[in-house]
């Protein structure tokens, strides 16, 4: 009987950067494409022949590289072992991509026993780089310094609200998520709220640029690559509601300093029980 095989995590980051870089491949080309074919998922999201074509892409190398490896791919679904589950989001922000707005990214995690260990976010049209593996830190490269070695991520000091800077995502999801009020309260609680988007927002965290992400009606390959970046960047990844994971259709990133305070706000706000004046 063969024996399985045991990869490090440093291994499977090796992979993931491969992974990485076929996606890029692909995606860069189709960005601004005039032949680019878009379509409508049956939950009314588009979808384009370019996040088909990474995901099929990254199948088939990990068919390759891992073939006892499972799958949990935006475009195609569910296959093999959830032991060892490769998540992918072949194109995070596929709305802006289609636009020609260059916030966009593939997301790949792997995560074992269900837990996120090991994320990399690729946004080649911002020409950076994010990845994380579980004890081993988080970095990024960017192509505006070539031959620059990886910075290593560290989340912001911020401890106080007042003092802090918000991602929200997007008023409808919140809206729609039933939590717009709970939203309001907080932004009346921080210095500072914006609209960052997608992926972007969590790796502007990790670099200590902001300090409070967070959104709702998210699927597990829409975080699992963010947590693990977020989190050995020093900051704390939950769902809105505080439950670890990326299961349970919701964000919350902080800097972890400010993570208790974020959750006790959006309670309050849930219950009543907030009357806060707007931060100035």
């Amino acid at each position: 009987m063969t024996e399985p095989l045991i990869y490090s995590l440093d291994d499977d980051l090796v992979l993931a950067a491969e992974l990485a870089d076929l996606a890029d491949a692909i995606s860069r080309d189709r960005f601004h494409a005039m032949d680019l074919v878009v379509s409508t998922k049956p939950d009314r999201t588009p979808v384009t022949d370019a996040d088909q074509a990474v995901e099929r892409a990254i199948r088939t190398h990990l068919a390759e590289r891992r073939p006892t490896d499972g799958i949990l791919g935006e475009e195609f679904g569910t296959e093999g072992s959830t032991i060892r589950q490769w998540i992918i989001d072949p194109i995070d922000g596929t709305a802006g991509f289609m636009r020609g707005i260059p916030v966009w990214g593939t997301l790949i995690s792997l995560a074992i026993d269900g837990v996120p260990m090991l994320g990399m976010v690729s946004a080649p049209a911002l020409g950076k780089r994010w990845w994380a593996r579980t004890g081993g830190g988080a970095w990024m490269t960017d192509e505006r310094t070539p031959g620059a070695a990886p910075v290593r991520l560290q989340v912001s000091g911020v401890t106080e609200l007042a003092d802090a800077s918000l991602s929200y995502n997007s008023i409808q999801q919140w809206d729609v998520a039933g939590h717009l009020d709970a939203l309001v309260a907080l932004t009346r609680q921080v210095w500072r709220t914006r609209a960052y988007g997608d992926m972007w927002s969590y790796m502007l965290l990790a670099e200590g640029l902001i300090d409070i992400a967070a959104e709702y009606d998210l699927q597990p390959y829409d975080m699992a690559a963010l947590a693990p970046i977020v989190q050995e960047a020093g900051g704390r990844f939950t769902s809105a509601d505080g439950r670890p994971g990326p299961w349970h259709g919701s964000a919350l990133a902080t800097n972890g300093l400010l993570h208790e305070a974020t959750l006790r706000a959006l309670r309050n706000a849930v219950a009543g029980g907030t009357t806060a004046e707007p931060a100035i």
